[in-house]
């Protein structure tokens, strides 16, 4: 275990230990005690509460049921003798970062279940399902026994049954399928107007940061001849490859591993960065959330170099930053003037998820309001 976080507990009388495994980046909890089929949800709701983590020795399913009592209770509002006055939310932003922090509080809440996992990624308890693939797939060959969250284990669940069912594409006719800790192209609304908008040449084409590749593909089905897809994270590369391979496109669309742009210039270049210029809180955050814009200014600044004569860079991004106060539209626009771009032509449409109209939202009125827009960006 040596250069892995551990986390350690008292079980039997003896001091035990084991690899900590946390995607999120959470912090192997100091305090651990051994909980099974005895425990009820209140007394496991104060020790989570408390910063107290639970290995289970008893039974899975009543452990997923154990952890839906949790979730009920994290949601719950308090009864109005505990109530205190809410304070008033100055602006969106301070909406935005209070919603961020209650979510980062219920995750540690409900991460405080752990789960015993063997070499293989069994699972040595009673009516446990086999997640040996799902595990693997997002944690690699085994090496030695670990603990780790039932809350990310169900994630890895769900995240290997998207990748087996894929995620159906319009503009291709078909499905691309994201493997974990891959942004899922789940927000159909951004390939479909890569999939309309004009293009300036059918020879060849950059997507930079393509992640599963969506982009890529719906650019080669069109008849661009030639696309190079980059991206830096070894499990997008991976992604986007097998998602050629799948498609059939691997003649046409070329996956390198590369800071923003590839070598050389071309006549269309793609780029849909994280949208949120906010710090993320763990690694699979970065497809979200942009700190400080980086990517979205180092696509920007770089563009000028990487194009064609008479070459456009699509830009697609959605505007929901501006109704957060997290990004205004005057800084966008002096970003193209800073980096010598001009807009040559822009496509709007609207979100079509559910939580646009969903008015329980802490953040409905910018989800309201928010357009998704592709900027079609030209050289000064």
């Amino acid at each position: 275990m040596s250069g892995h976080p551990v986390v350690s507990w008292t079980e039997a009388g003896e001091t035990r230990s084991a690899r900590w495994r946390s995607e999120s980046g959470a912090p192997p909890p100091k305090c651990v005690v051994i909980a099974d089929d005895r425990m009820t949800a209140d007394a496991a709701y104060r020790l989570a509460c408390e910063g107290t983590a639970m290995l289970w020795r008893g039974d899975f399913q009543n452990a997923r049921q154990l952890l839906q009592a949790l979730a009920r209770r994290a949601g719950r509002k308090p009864r109005r003798a505990e109530r205190k006055p809410p304070k008033p939310i100055s602006s969106p932003a301070e909406a935005f970062h209070l919603y961020r922090q209650a979510q980062s509080q219920r995750a540690r809440t409900l991460g405080m279940l752990l789960l015993p996992f063997e070499d293989d990624h069994g699972i040595p308890l009673r009516r446990a399902p086999d997640v040996r693939q799902a595990c693997a797939e997002a944690y690699g060959p085994g090496d030695g026994p670990y603990v780790a969250s039932l809350r990310e284990l169900l994630g890895l669940i769900g995240a290997h049954e998207w990748r087996k069912k894929g995620v159906e594409i319009p503009a291709l006719g078909r499905s691309i399928h994201p493997h974990y800790g891959v942004f899922s192209p789940i927000r159909g609304e951004y390939v479909g107007l890569v999939a309309e908008a004009p293009l300036p040449s059918r020879a060849l084409a950059f997507d930079i940061g393509t992640g599963t590749g969506v982009l890529a593909a719906v650019l080669a089905h069109r008849g661009v001849t030639r696309v190079v897809a980059t991206d830096q994270d070894p499990r997008a590369l991976a992604c986007a490859r097998e998602n050629m391979a799948r498609l059939g496109l691997t003649g046409q669309v070329e996956v390198v591993q590369a800071d923003l742009f590839p070598e050389g210039r071309a006549p269309l270049v793609v780029c849909n960065p994280p949208w949120i210029p906010a710090r993320p809180s763990s690694a699979l955050e970065h497809a979200v959330y942009d700190p400080e814009s980086r990517m979205l200014r180092g696509f920007l600044d770089g563009l000028a170099a990487h194009l064609e004569p008479g070459g456009e860079g699509w830009l697609v991004l959605s505007d929901l930053a501006e109704h957060l106060g997290l990004r205004s539209r005057a800084w966008l626009l002096a970003a193209f003037e800073e980096a010598g771009l001009k807009v040559v032509g822009r496509m709007d449409v609207r979100p079509s998820h559910p939580r646009a109209s969903d008015d329980a939202d802490p953040l409905h009125a910018a989800r309201a309001a928010e357009l998704t827009s592709l900027w079609r960006l030209a050289v000064c």
